[in-house]
């Protein structure tokens, strides 16, 4: 089914207990895939839970310029499980522009920005960059350009709600 961290048992790609308790789940079925991905430095990480594993991942060019200027390209998983650790929380900032309805999570000591943010209702919702993702096989990305223009706020919070990731925890630390 394609390629990424597919989790295994102990001694293969990683301790299945282990990566359970990172995401803070009761169990990792063995058809999940794992995705690990970070800014350049490490300062902003996060561990992606897609259930079932992936046959293809959509991968949305963004058409804003923002994005436009730094190649954002991002993927969502509305039923994953996404966490989201923030060693060094100071350096880390919080871009938002336009509607102000997103954060753009930016390691201020590398520059890159490899989580997005929406509060929406009081619920967390994120969006990935596959730019930052680490071992998964880039053949399982589906490219395709997307354009938000003249999308209202409600419309925009809507769409939201509906594909980016729901289940967000983000730790601040070491963690």
């Amino acid at each position: 089914m394609g390629g990424g961290v597919r989790e295994q048992p102990a001694g293969a790609t990683g301790d299945r207990a282990a990566l359970t308790a990172t995401l803070g789940a009761t169990t990792l079925p063995d058809t999940a895939m794992l995705i690990h991905g970070q800014c350049h430095c490490g300062n902003i990480a996060f561990a992606l839970n897609w259930e079932p594993d992936p046959v293809e991942i959509p991968a949305r060019a963004c058409d804003c310029s923002f994005c436009q200027k730094h190649g954002g390209v991002w993927t969502a998983y509305p039923d994953g499980q996404l966490k989201v650790t923030l060693r060094n929380p100071a350096q880390v900032s919080r871009y938002s522009f336009g509607t102000r309805t997103a954060d753009f999570l930016t390691c201020t000591q590398c520059g890159v920005v490899p989580v997005a943010t929406s509060l929406i209702d009081g619920h967390l919702f994120a969006v990935v960059s596959v730019n930052a993702m680490e071992g998964v096989d880039p053949t399982l990305f589906r490219r395709a350009t997307a354009s938000f223009d003249g999308e209202d706020q409600a419309s925009r919070l809507a769409r939201r709600k509906r594909h980016w990731i729901g289940q967000v925890e983000i730790v601040e630390g070491t963690g």
